[in-house]
């Protein structure tokens, strides 16, 4: 496999992140390293945070999450997915799979040993981080479910569909105006450099590329048996469980029914419909969904005491 690595220098003085690097080495089936960076600030003896990005996005896009959660006692951590951010990128469409970064992330999960999690997912976030729940249940206490799914091949929005025939036939892959475009909010010129920075050139993105073809939307699609059983698992999940989805967002409209319905954890929990949300919720609400991750975890821990 080879493995590309955006420059330091594309990520010198971006807006509002200020956050130290850090990183951890995955090692793929077929030998290859893959070096994962993450975000890690606050507490060290605190529960951790686990905030999951998903495509064509990367850990800048919960640089407003950081400050607010750490402010009130939390650690944060939240990693760049292989393909995006600081995290390497491998250079063929073909060594992306939904599985590969399933057991990337896993050991990447494992080796940081995160007990006590309390997850936010959205977007691809939402694929590969309940996936890992599914594989490590034990490892997370509770879950925040925003503009995301774990479809098992019963077909697709409108809104997807639109947006799996964008990326596969734009000539060139406009990152950071996919992200403004995402967003309710204008984003300024310096936060759409920022989402572009990961990728130097078209030969960085094609992780970006790959992904919306890998969501299992028919039943002829890879990870279709696991992510039923993964579904399987989480009908069993009892711990908190909490959906705050997009009241803007084409793609996911409505997802979050088969979260309250199935999930155990989400049953009287005060779901919410986010008022002013897009895809990208995380710039449109950052200090609505940051309030209600904080209660969600206060309240349990209330319970718990």
């Amino acid at each position: 496999m080879h493995v590309l690595r955006t420059p330091d220098a594309r990520f010198a003085d971006l807006a509002d992140y200020p956050f130290a690097p850090h990183y951890l080495t995955v090692t793929d089936a077929d030998g290859t390293d893959l070096r994962i960076h993450y975000v890690d600030e606050g507490p060290r003896d605190a529960a951790p945070v686990l905030l999951m990005h998903g495509e064509p996005s990367w850990s800048y896009l919960y640089r407003k999450f950081v400050p607010r959660l750490t402010a009130r006692g939390h650690r944060v951590i939240t990693p760049d997915l292989v393909g995006f951010g600081k995290s390497d990128k491998p250079a063929a469409r073909e060594d992306y799979t939904y599985e590969r970064h399933v057991a990337w992330m896993s050991d990447w999960l494992t080796q940081l040993d995160l007990t006590g999690i309390t997850l936010f997912c959205q977007d691809w976030g939402g694929l590969i981080g309940l996936r890992l729940v599914a594989a490590f249940p034990d490892r997370f206490a509770r879950l925040v479910v925003s503009n995301t799914g774990l479809p098992v091949g019963a077909g697709s929005s409108a809104g997807f569909a639109a947006w799996l025939a964008f990326s596969q036939n734009v000539p060139q892959f406009p990152t950071g105006m996919i992200v403004n475009g995402g967003t309710i909010r204008d984003l300024s010129a310096a936060e759409i450099d920022a989402y572009d920075a990961p990728f130097p050139d078209e030969s960085y993105k094609e992780g970006a590329r790959q992904f919306p073809t890998l969501v299992p939307v028919t039943p002829d699609h890879a990870s279709v048996a696991e992510n039923r059983a993964a579904w399987a698992v989480l009908e069993r999940f009892d711990r908190p469980v909490l959906t705050a989805f997009g009241d803007k967002d084409a793609v996911t409209a409505g997802g979050e029914k088969a979260f309250i319905e199935r999930i155990p954890g989400a049953r009287g929990q005060p779901h919410r419909i986010i008022a002013g949300g897009g895809h990208f919720i995380q710039e449109d609400a950052p200090e609505e969904l940051c309030a209600m991750i904080d209660a969600l975890i206060r309240a349990d821990m209330a319970v718990a005491a």
